[in-house]
């Protein structure tokens, strides 16, 4: 099966998900839809440049092992960091931003920008295959979530009252990522 087909199933299995997690908010089948995401990931990717990229899949007990509790429950578990709290708000160097489970690299420093919201916020990302877009109901209407593309991590949302170019605004947990400064 190749990767188009494999990523197309993998959008209709996330999307048949996110409607069953729309239904009901409980902790047992918020869990539940965590495990099948997890369970549906691909083996691999395809970014922007043509690089095949493995995914990252973890038991429960792998990724609290690996991460704080705080990255467990925004990455994990599609929590929220309260706004305001985040190093990285207010983080000005030259750098990547990546994905504080696996180390995808998410967004560059030049496309950050000062949102006002408490959550670091951006207008473009770095590579848009590293992005898995779906929507979310959990707040009782629509939104577009993002996770990572290689280990399924929940991010934050995407909204479109950010600056031009774009219009865009990368809503993400500062909990769910890290910096990696510029050499220059």
């Amino acid at each position: 099966m190749n990767v188009l087909k494999i990523s197309f199933l993998f959008a209709v299995t996330i999307s048949i998900i996110n409607c069953k997690s729309a239904q009901s908010s409980s902790v047992d089948e918020k869990t539940q839809v965590i495990k099948n995401y997890a369970e549906n990931m691909p083996a691999y990717f395809v970014n922007s440049l043509g690089d095949s990229i493995k995914t990252v899949v973890k038991s429960k007990e792998q990724w609290e092992a690996a991460l704080s509790p705080a990255q467990y429950y925004v990455l994990r578990e599609k929590g929220t960091e309260r706004s305001f709290t985040s190093e990285l708000l207010s983080e000005k160097r030259e750098g990547v931003f990546a994905c504080a489970a696996c180390g995808l690299p998410l967004f560059r420093s030049e496309e950050k920008f000062e949102s006002g919201t408490g959550w670091p916020s951006f207008w473009k990302t770095a590579d848009d295959r590293h992005i898995i877009k779906d929507t979310d109901h959990l707040l009782g209407y629509p939104r577009t979530e993002l996770m990572c593309a290689k280990c399924g991590g929940h991010l934050g949302h995407v909204f479109d009252d950010g600056p031009q170019p774009t219009g865009l605004r990368y809503c993400i947990n500062g909990v769910s990522l890290s910096f990696v400064k510029s050499n220059n």
